[in-house]
């Protein structure tokens, strides 16, 4: 992956052909050609390896180390007295090297850290920025919920980027930093990050980290380099600037905890909240966080032309209640779907389905595990035929809570079911149901209040009134110009025809 991601850069920046490229970096040039068009190198088959000789006998040379402490100096353990005594005492047949790497790791398991001092320092515009989540309270439809803010902070002029998901998942950390990007509209040259697991997969010797796939594409998509602080407290004060920008923002601007009705409308607030933040002043400096962005800005690196998708795909079995479970929650799917599989795709915030390449289904990602998130409208297929399931149905309490089943719903119902019966009735209701397929939401409410006005519960009545309400209702929105450029034409004219006939007469 990393040597894909040098070819992306060294083409990028010189230009080498791939004969030059495959001379230089010593490869293949099938693997110039495979790296130049994709950051992810093919995927390939793993190799399994057994497990170590020295683990089973770990605990027993953590024990001889430990009673070290209780020791005289001079007659402690070293590494090649533990490989003695694990070759004299019990047999064990390995390496003296073996050994020695894993006394050095214990020993430095226990080590007490020299008191470190922290070198001021002085960041070039656009040359760096910080990474980190932090855990948030909130409330939630009036319940008290917990999340996480990714955090992206600049640190040449402080200017900060907030966002707020459920998780850590390795697709809300992708998805954190695309946005930051296109609020910052550029790449700054390096970022700064902890130990995070959607970014590395393993923690070597030093800084030397085994990343993930999937953040080395994203690093070579955008171009950036990463460097990694030390783990735990010691690797704090590495990125600190934005370790005190959680607490600063948290307190700032979520004390007392925000009352919202979704992850959507808390982010708005965010947004207005980095929005007044550019006018504040950080200690010591002239300019505003604003102002010194406004600077900075010219020194980031331009973004790509297409963002980084973020998205996890994935082929998941629909069940016996037309749902798909993605991340311990259920999201549905139109009935005929039931027991095939579709092709899901999650995203920091939605969870899209497809049939092929057709989208059969879209919804806000759930916040909680367990969660069902129900449409009526999958169902109304199968409550057709079962009409009697539709008072207890989750999919009606959920569409209730959401308002887009209404009062004026409820008033339909309940005079036909007065009229013709509780199954008839019912199927009268879902055939106009099924009419909000067709028609906006606001004509089919205007064709159902029509026919209560009539004293009518004739499904066709409602859609004649509903389609009324459609024509009559004010024209949709004009797209704004340059959205659709490349589909604009020249209004028709007829000059030419009208020069035909003044030379004909």
């Amino acid at each position: 992956m990393e040597l894909f991601e040098q070819i992306r850069k060294v083409h990028e920046r010189e230009g080498l052909s791939k004969r030059e490229l495959a001379r230089r970096f010593k490869t293949h040039r099938r693997n110039v050609r495979q790296a130049l068009m994709s950051p992810v190198p093919p995927t390939r088959k793993a190799v399994e390896r057994d497990a170590p000789v020295l683990g089973p006998w770990k605990a027993i040379i953590d024990g001889w180390l430990a009673a070290d402490a209780l020791a005289p100096k001079k007659q402690r353990h070293t590494a090649r007295r533990v490989w003695q005594r694990l070759v004299e005492e019990h047999g064990v047949v390995v390496g003296e090297s073996t050994v020695r790497r894993y006394v050095a790791e214990a020993k430095g398991r226990s080590a007490v850290p020299l008191v470190e001092v922290k070198v001021p320092q002085t960041h070039p515009l656009g040359d760096e920025g910080e990474v980190d989540f932090g855990e948030v309270s909130f409330y939630l439809d009036e319940l008290p919920v917990s999340g996480w803010m990714f955090v992206m902070r600049l640190s040449a002029s402080g200017k900060g980027f907030h966002r707020i998901y459920a998780n850590q998942a390795q697709e809300v950390f992708l998805d954190g930093h695309v946005q930051a990007f296109e609020h910052f509209g550029g790449v700054p040259g390096r970022v700064r990050y902890d130990n995070l697991k959607p970014a590395v997969t393993r923690v070597l010797k030093g800084r030397d980290r085994l990343e993930s796939d999937r953040f080395i594409a994203l690093r070579s998509h955008y171009g950036f380099d990463s460097f990694f602080c030390f783990p735990g407290k010691d690797g704090a004060h590495e990125k600190g600037g934005v370790e005190g920008e959680i607490g600063r923002f948290r307190r700032r601007h979520m004390v007392p905890m925000p009352r919202v009705g979704s992850l959507a409308e808390l982010n708005e607030l965010m947004a207005r909240a980095d929005a007044m933040d550019d006018h504040r002043r950080i200690s010591g400096r002239f300019l505003s966080v604003g102002e010194h962005f406004a600077v900075e800005a010219h020194e980031l690196r331009p973004l790509p032309a297409e963002a980084f998708d973020t998205r996890r795909c994935s082929t998941n079995r629909v069940d016996a209640k037309s749902r798909v479970c993605v991340r311990q929650c259920f999201y549905s799917v139109p009935a005929r779907y039931a027991g095939k599989r579709l092709d899901v795709m999650l995203g920091a915030e939605t969870v899209e389905v497809f049939d092929g390449r057709r989208q059969v289904a879209h919804h806000a990602r759930a916040v909680t595990k367990g969660t069902e998130v129900l449409v009526l409208d999958h169902y109304l297929e199968v409550l057709a035929r079962k009409p009697g399931a539709l008072p207890g149905a989750t999919a009606l309490a959920r569409a209730r809570a959401s308002g887009a089943f209404s009062a004026t719903h409820d008033e339909f119902w309940a005079l036909a079911r007065r009229r013709l019966g509780d199954g008839a009735g019912t199927r009268v209701l879902i055939d106009v149901l099924l009419t909000h397929r067709q028609l906006p939401h606001a004509a089919v409410i205007a064709g159902m209040t029509a026919a209560l006005t009539a004293g009518s519960v004739d499904p066709e009545v409602v859609l004649v009134e509903a389609r009324r309400a459609a024509e009559a209702a004010p024209p949709a929105p004009v797209v704004p110009i340059g959205v659709l450029a490349r589909f604009d034409r020249p209004k028709p004219t007829l000059d030419g025809y009208d020069q035909l006939l003044e030379a004909s007469s």
